[in-house]
């Protein structure tokens, strides 16, 4: 799916009118937002649309804050795509799912500190929750893409 698609998509079932208005921009900027470039070129002329602004973000800066605000905005996580290459697999099954299971137990344990102390959890250490579960989420992605392209099944 293209930027402008995804705007559309967002945009048509409140009316560009409505999302003009709350953006403070006019409706026919909105309108241009909602339909392919003239050009590929982020120098190009015309309105680019906010989404290709930020993937142009994106491909400038390494970080991936503004993903994760948005994502988190949207009620959501991200979880960056591994980097797997079928036929090349760096550990076995067993091995990779002993290591999720040393994930899981190593946020249990995060969590089971942070309520230990005195039944709460403070701010700092829901921080450090937090970073358990995304790192465990990130490599239960990791895992199932590898399963998915087969690193597990070619007998090595």
């Amino acid at each position: 799916m293209q930027s402008y698609e995804a705007l559309r998509r967002s945009i048509d079932p409140v009316g560009v009118k409505a999302v003009a208005h709350r953006l403070g921009v006019s409706a026919a900027l909105v309108y241009k937002w909602c339909q392919p470039p003239e050009s590929e070129e982020p120098q190009s002329g015309g309105a680019r649309n906010p989404l290709d602004r930020l993937q142009l973000i994106l491909k400038i800066s390494p970080d991936r804050s503004i993903v994760h605000w948005l994502c988190h905005e949207a009620d959501g996580f991200f979880v960056p795509n591994p980097q797997v290459s079928a036929g090349r697999p760096d550990a076995t099954l067993l091995a990779r799912t002993q290591q999720l299971v040393q994930e899981f137990s190593d946020l249990l344990r995060t969590v089971t500190q942070a309520i230990e102390d005195d039944g709460k959890i403070k701010p700092h250490e829901a921080e450090r929750i937090r970073a358990a579960w995304e790192m465990l989420k990130s490599s239960c992605e990791c895992f199932a893409s590898a399963c998915e392209v087969g690193h597990f099944g070619r007998g090595a």
